[in-house]
């Protein structure tokens, strides 16, 4: 190791980095998908990213000390839930640990199952294509079988510990 690279490691500190990282503004999803049993399962993420058009390939990643990280890693099919700006109470509901998140809620089902949450601005129905390790995380690859986009304009964003909205219309 470079003596250079050595003195960067030594004086990383990981509050600091995400600190830098959250200065990012990224755009919100419930990911959600059905656990063996037949269980709904679903996390709000914001480590969510097109890879590629041809074939459609989405990624996302998953904490390797999630509580859920065997159910998603595990299966066959997932939604991504891409959030509206008025879905903040959605976002947190699928942030929460310990509680039925899809209590009161009518979803839909999605490929293989997979929930699909009401008044979101796109949802797009994938197959596991790859799950990949990076770091202290997991990276799910999703081949999209299906998409469809809401009636709302505006995506829920999160950045520097808050939320927002961002118009996506195209003027």
């Amino acid at each position: 190791m470079s003596p250079d690279l050595a003195a960067a490691e030594a004086a990383f500190d990981p509050r600091d980095f995400r600190r830098s990282l959250g200065l990012y503004a990224t755009g919100v999803a419930v990911v959600t998908t059905v656990a063996p049993g037949g269980t709904r399962v679903g996390l709000t993420i914001n480590s969510f990213a097109s890879v590629s058009l041809d074939p459609p390939l989405i990624l996302w990643s998953l904490a390797k000390t999630s509580p859920r990280l065997g159910l998603f890693a595990g299966a066959d099919h997932f939604a991504v839930n891409i959030l509206a700006k008025d879905q903040e109470e959605m976002c947190q509901r699928f942030a929460r640990p310990g509680e039925d998140r899809f209590a009161g809620l009518e979803t839909a089902p999605g490929a293989g199952g997979a929930p699909l949450l009401p008044g979101c601005l796109a949802q797009l129905e994938c197959a596991r294509d790859q799950v990949v390790e990076g770091g202290d995380h997991l990276i799910l690859i999703g081949r999209v079988l299906r998409h469809r986009r809401g009636g709302g304009l505006d995506a829920l964003v999160f950045c520097n510990g808050a939320f927002t909205g961002i118009p996506t219309e195209r003027h």
